[in-house]
């Protein structure tokens, strides 16, 4: 049975602001997946994909 954890930014599995960390330890998926979605979606011109991963940040509480 799997525990239920919190969303929050990642104070342990992060590159820039924690946010991919978060959501993988929140998911259950690896956090590379999370980071080739972001890196995908700014790569055509950097506006959708920093925009969400900013709009996360900004709404995920920090973490411990």
């Amino acid at each position: 049975m799997m525990t239920q954890t919190r969303l929050h930014t990642s104070t342990t599995n992060r590159w820039i602001l924690g946010v991919c960390g978060g959501l993988a330890e929140w998911t259950g998926v690896d956090a590379i997946w999370f980071r080739l979605f972001f890196f995908l979606t700014a790569a055509p011109g950097g506006i959708p994909g920093i925009t969400l991963y900013l709009l996360a940040w900004l709404m995920m509480p920090k973490g411990r």
